[in-house]
């Protein structure tokens, strides 16, 4: 058999896998980490083959980098040196994604951890049941555009609890938050991976995301938001707040969680203007953050007095974070550029094309798609079927990479399995996949549809 077909039987198996995550028991981690060895296995293995049956531009490339070394090689060694260089180079693209993630990660993770967020709990002062809906969509679809989706409904579900004691009441806001960080991480370039994964590739500038996507994403949230406000009669109100004493260090009044919180937004905030004007790499940008509330908490913990305040330093915080979603998008990234190797890609995109020519039109069903199917693993495959153009449908900020930074994302809220923040959320709140599917599968998909329809109208 051919070994690009057993390559893309074994990604499109580990694909499946990762989806059936919870009825298998095993971490999607591990899943995609073995997917990515066995493929990278394969093409050292096959190397000869590979090479010589290689995209051309790809061996041109490596040809004109090192033409003096390849003189002397043989066409075993050509093919071993071609294939040593693409592992580190398609390591060295992916790392810079990873590091970006998990220093987000870790800026979010010291900010809770240091009741920065318990600002915006005691902000929020009404119990109506109709302007809580609202507030906890508004709040959640600003978040996730500044701190990603996956982090937004951590921080959220957080607040609803303090705000809303009873599980059950507070089951609707928790589903809605899914519906409404997925809108919000959609039109900006950093609320969520693919976007991340679209903006750092050159597929889709900062600027262009925002402008074009900001009234499609709005759209999703709103329609929902509406219909579950409308759900509720005019005048229901929740029960009074719980009391929300801090847990931190006790000297660590709220001046202090303002200045962190600030701190901790803005250098998110501020990544794709620096991208942009200084050329500074995203993950850079956040790492440089991330060191200013390092240098800051330890201060404040060599000062402070309370013996729980070294707790809050950020070498205490690391073993907090999720390493095994890091390690998952490592392996899906890498097993996605094993696959560029032998043109699995292209020969996928050349069928698609051929049974669906309309690119927008493809965008949308890749959005539907996300709705079971890791949306990381589409938008990386996607990218590496369509590569950039000059000119055409795929160019920078084209219509059909604009469409699909929207759907991708916002389409995983189409079920609750299909995006991190819902998985998430149905395992805080034991949300049930059926209880999802009859109430706000239908408002998902509505506010779907409203926003490709408002994109295609604007």
């Amino acid at each position: 058999m051919n070994i690009a077909v057993i390559m893309a039987i074994i990604f499109l198996g580990g694909i499946i896998m990762i989806a059936l995550e919870d009825v298998l028991r095993v971490n999607k981690a591990a899943v995609s980490v073995t997917m990515c060895i066995v493929l990278w296995v394969l093409l050292l293995t096959h190397v000869n083959a590979v090479f010589l049956t290689g995209t051309p531009e790809m061996i041109d490339t490596y040809r004109k980098a090192f033409p003096e070394e390849i003189s002397s090689m043989s066409t075993k060694e050509l093919a071993a040196g071609y294939l040593s260089k693409t592992i580190v180079s398609s390591f060295g693209d992916v790392s810079s994604t990873l590091f970006f993630v998990l220093a987000s990660m870790a800026i979010v993770e010291v900010l809770d951890s240091n009741g920065s967020f318990r600002v915006i709990t005691r902000s929020i002062r009404s119990r109506k049941k109709r302007s809580l809906v609202w507030i906890v969509a508004g709040i959640t679809f600003v978040l996730s555009a500044m701190l990603g989706n996956l982090a937004t409904v951590i921080i959220v579900v957080a607040v609803l609890r303090k705000l809303i004691p009873d599980a059950q009441q507070r089951l609707p806001l928790s589903c809605l938050a899914i519906i409404a960080a997925n809108a919000g991480g959609s039109f900006s370039p950093i609320g969520d991976v693919t976007t991340l994964l679209l903006w750092t590739g050159g597929n889709v500038t900062a600027l262009h995301q925002i402008s074009h996507i900001f009234l499609p994403a709005l759209a999703m949230a709103c329609i929902p938001s509406l219909l579950v406000s409308l759900s509720y009669k005019k005048d229901e109100h929740f029960p009074p707040l719980m009391d929300s004493s801090d847990i931190a260090a006790e000297d660590f009044d709220s001046v202090y969680h303002n200045i962190l919180l600030f701190i901790g937004l803005l250098s998110l905030v501020m990544v794709p203007v620096l991208q942009s004007s200084l050329q500074l790499p995203p993950y850079m940008c956040v790492l440089f953050g991330l060191c200013i509330l390092w240098i800051i908490t330890d201060i404040k913990a060599a000062v402070s007095k309370d013996p729980n305040a070294g707790k809050m330093k950020v070498s205490n915080l690391f073993s907090h974070l999720d390493v095994a979603t890091i390690l998952f998008f490592l392996g899906v990234l890498m097993s996605v550029e094993a696959l560029k190797q032998v043109g699995v890609l292209t020969t996928l995109a050349n069928s698609l094309n051929a049974a669906i020519p309309e690119p927008k039109a493809i965008a949308v069903l890749l959005g539907c798609c996300s709705s079971v199917l890791d949306n990381v693993a589409l938008v990386a495959a996607t990218m590496g079927m369509y590569p950039l153009a000059e000119s055409g449908m795929f160019m920078p900020d084209s219509p059909f990479w604009t469409l699909l930074a929207y759907c991708a994302v916002t389409g995983g809220s189409i079920l609750i399995i299909g995006s991190a923040s819902g998985v998430t959320v149905m395992g805080l709140e034991k949300v049930k996949f059926g209880y999802y599917l009859k109430k706000f599968t239908p408002l998902a998909l509505l506010g779907y549809f409203a926003g490709v329809g408002l994109y295609m109208l604007l």
